[in-house]
């Protein structure tokens, strides 16, 4: 079976064959103009980790991503996700949607990832979509797509979304070796050999050849989607013995009882054992080296721009779809906390009229990251239905940010069993993820939805549980940034009831009705009428449960 390298050189070549026969079917004076013009526009490059921190030094190892694009560019400091788990924010991140206007709310088909649902009514209006479309970019594809692509149910490996030109999609979840990859809808299997099927370093050569035999005549967008930093944190063979005596991030919330958070965080086991602690210790140190392979993919797609003369016209984006955590409120490890640990994530641009060595705090989120890569290729993201934002105008200082947002939602949805774990129990039915030693980190009721709040004069956690109790956490992170004393009970009741209300109405926000201001926002607008309307059961219980 031929290698996807080759496969790409040969559907580029044929492609590019086409397109000439077609421009030598057109005037020569229209086909001047209209490549002076496709010309012009910038070439867009995203690369995006799976399960990279920003919190807990994520960034740290890759030496390389940060001169060559955070140094070369911008780095934001305060970037968030719309939820903290894969397919849902990678969902967000191709739709610039929040996880109640996609639909698609976990990792399974049953949630919508990558379901006949999302592929009918999402795909058609994603960012890629629209450039091929409307942009007349020409679009790539390498990596983890969604969580449930190629599943049988939903028309398998043979399923190309609409929007690529080349596509070279993992089917399921991260793997680095032993997996199956679409290639322009047939699968090919790749097995256990270093040099020809680790997948962080085949998707760093598909995207070389991409580069290199892609149309010169029309700027392109190309993702690569790394399967690092996530499980089974297999690192390349020369990287196996690095940072050996590396261990997890003592902070203060490191191996604690998180006593006044919501039960799942409670029933969390303290101290954790010896066991668990060196368990954890070992993924972290597992995660960094696989990032070393990132690294190496970063360099070899700036290096190979600037080899062809294109770096300068092309804008790099490098970030995440969620964080993660490795011991913190003695949670073991994983996402899908409400917690700055597993909501942040990094973001560094570089590219046209971005000046080098520049740091932005102001806020930023996934669902921005649609919104903007349209605005870099001049489309008016106005005809779109996103709930984001383009970020473009600050990076390039054309941006007043006294007036950019000053809040945004987080959404999850959890999940659990209807039996019992085995692992755990003793918790009965209704949790999942859970550790031998009988810790969970999901369960169907750890259904919240957050504000988070960053502004001039505050920096705010607002979250609001779906469980019997109501359950409210509420964090002052200027105060407090590792989240360890819940104020839910003694913050002024005024501003409980304009977070719940601001709450409720990001929950039924679309388009935008999403950008509106924020509480702390000195154009936000406070009606307590507003308040007493059909949601005012939940307001009353909300009131009970804090008093």
């Amino acid at each position: 079976m031929a290698s996807p390298r080759l496969r790409l050189r040969s559907v580029a070549l044929t492609r590019l064959a086409l397109m000439c026969v077609g421009l030598l079917s057109n005037s020569a004076a229209a086909v001047g103009n209209m490549n002076l013009n496709l010309y012009r526009r910038p070439n867009i490059v995203l690369i995006l980790t799976d399960d990279l921190d920003s919190s807990m030094g994520g960034m740290i190892p890759l030496n390389k991503t940060r001169a060559l694009i955070g140094d070369a560019g911008i780095t934001f400091t305060n970037t968030f996700v719309a939820s903290p788990l894969c397919c849902p924010s990678r969902a967000s991140i191709l739709t610039g949607k929040y996880p109640h206007n996609h639909h698609v709310i976990n990792n399974t088909l049953e949630g919508n990832c990558s379901s006949q649902a999302w592929q009918k009514t999402q795909e058609p209006i994603t960012f890629p979509a629209l450039l091929q479309k409307y942009g007349y970019y020409q679009t790539f594809f390498a990596g983890k797509y969604l969580n449930e692509y190629g599943n049988k149910q939903a028309g398998g490996v043979e399923h190309v979304p609409p929007g690529w030109d080349y596509w070279f999609a993992l089917e399921r979840n991260s793997k680095y070796y032993n997996y199956t990859l679409s290639v322009n809808g047939k699968a090919e299997r790749h097995g256990q050999n270093y040099s020809e099927d680790y997948l962080t370093d085949v998707l760093a050569n598909i995207s070389i050849d991409f580069l290199q035999y892609k149309s010169n005549y029309r700027p392109f967008f190309m993702m690569v989607s790394t399967p690092a930093p996530h499980s089974p944190w297999t690192a390349a063979p020369q990287y196996e013995g690095q940072f050996s005596n590396l261990k997890a991030p003592r902070d203060p919330n490191f191996n604690i009882h998180g006593k006044d958070k919501h039960w799942l965080i409670r029933q969390a086991k303290t101290p954790m054992t010896n066991s668990s602690v060196e368990f954890l210790d070992n993924a972290y140190r597992k995660r960094w080296r696989t990032l070393l392979s990132v690294d190496d993919l970063v360099e070899k797609v700036v290096k190979k721009l600037e080899v062809r003369g294109e770096l300068e016209n092309t804008y790099i984006i490098f970030t995440s779809d969620n964080g993660y955590h490795t011991g913190q409120f003695s949670l073991p490890m994983d996402k899908r906390q409400l917690y700055e640990f597993d909501i942040r994530v990094p973001l560094l641009v570089r590219g046209p009229n971005i000046k080098p060595n520049q740091t932005s705090p102001l806020l930023v989120a996934n669902i921005d990251l649609g919104p903007t890569v349209l605005d870099m290729a001049g489309y008016d993201i106005n005809k779109t239905q996103m709930d984001g934002m383009s970020f473009l105008p600050i990076m390039t200082g054309k941006a007043n940010s006294s007036v950019w947002r000053t809040d945004f939602l987080v959404e999850y949805e959890g999940e659990g069993h209807n039996v019992s774990d085995p692992a755990c129990p003793i918790l009965g039915p209704g949790v999942s993820e859970c550790f031998p030693d009988c810790v969970c980190e999901d369960s169907y009721n750890n259904t919240y939805a957050c504000v988070r709040t960053l502004s001039q004069t505050a920096n705010l956690q607002y979250c609001e549980f779906d469980d019997n109790e109501v359950f409210v956490e509420v964090y002052n992170l200027t105060g407090d940034p590792f989240q360890l004393t819940n104020i839910a009970k003694t913050i002024d009741q005024e501003v409980l009831e304009r977070m719940n209300h601001r709450l409720m109405m990001l929950q039924s926000c679309s388009g935008q009705s999403c950008r509106t201001p924020g509480v702390y926002d000195s154009r936000f607008k406070f009606d307590p009428r507003l308040m007493f309307n059909s949601l005012n059961p939940h307001i009353s219980r909300l009131r009970q449960t804090l008093k």
